[in-house]
């Protein structure tokens, strides 16, 4: 593959960030509180999907019912008091970001996370002020899988799907990829498998393995 690509959208938790293992035991934890039995392998297997995917998946409950809501709201208050303030990002995160923009890409977050807890995750990354724009679960009617933040991720880089190329770790952010017209570089960092990230062009450890690469890479 030889084109000249112009963005590079980014999913940040699991991505960038090391955090895919504290949001499924945040929302275990809320889980719990309300006495709601759910397997704990199966919330880790669903971190990548927006809330609104992950609680009905695991649980059967719907997020914008009574107690939907009030699971929701809590497993966001544990995740900011317990987990936030203790994530650390993946070894080269911040260095992959900054030779992509200092190859010319247009950098965006696409992530399903809501708009405060982005913000919060860039800063840990400390990429927050080398992204062009962001998008969050917050500007998308529907989270990954489905294309909708991809889609407005686009719109911000000004960026054709021919013209840009995703980076996640989740066979969720390949698939939301995929449907938005986008070939995805795929990162072992969020706990998968290459078997199950087989849809991604490219598959790295991480960002420090990359950008070690990034010669050789679709990036190149």
């Amino acid at each position: 593959m030889q084109r000249k690509l112009k963005a590079v959208l980014f999913d940040v938790d699991g991505t960038l960030v090391d955090s895919n293992d504290a949001h499924a035991r945040a929302w275990v934890k809320a889980f719990q509180e309300f006495s709601v039995k759910v397997n704990p392998t199966l919330v880790r297997r669903c971190i990548g999907m927006g809330g609104d995917k992950l609680m009905p998946e695991v649980s059967g409950i719907d997020e914008n019912s009574a107690l939907g809501e009030k699971i929701s709201k809590r497993r966001g208050e544990i995740f900011k008091e317990e987990f936030l303030p203790r994530l650390k990002p993946f070894k080269g995160a911040r260095g992959l970001v900054t030779a992509l923009k200092e190859r010319g890409y247009t950098a965006v977050a696409a992530s399903s996370a809501s708009k405060e807890d982005l913000k919060a995750l860039l800063k840990i990354a400390r990429a927050e002020d080398l992204m062009d724009d962001k998008t969050s679960s917050d500007d998308a009617e529907d989270s990954k899988p489905d294309p909708d933040i991809i889609e407005a991720a686009l719109k911000l880089a000004k960026a054709s799907p021919p013209d840009a190329i995703m980076i996640g770790d989740t066979p969720y952010d390949i698939e939301a990829a995929r449907r938005a017209g986008l070939e995805t570089i795929a990162f072992r960092s969020g706990g998968w498998t290459d078997r199950e990230l087989a849809d991604a062009i490219a598959i790295y450890d991480g960002p420090h393995d990359l950008l070690a690469r990034l010669g050789e890479s679709p990036l190149a």
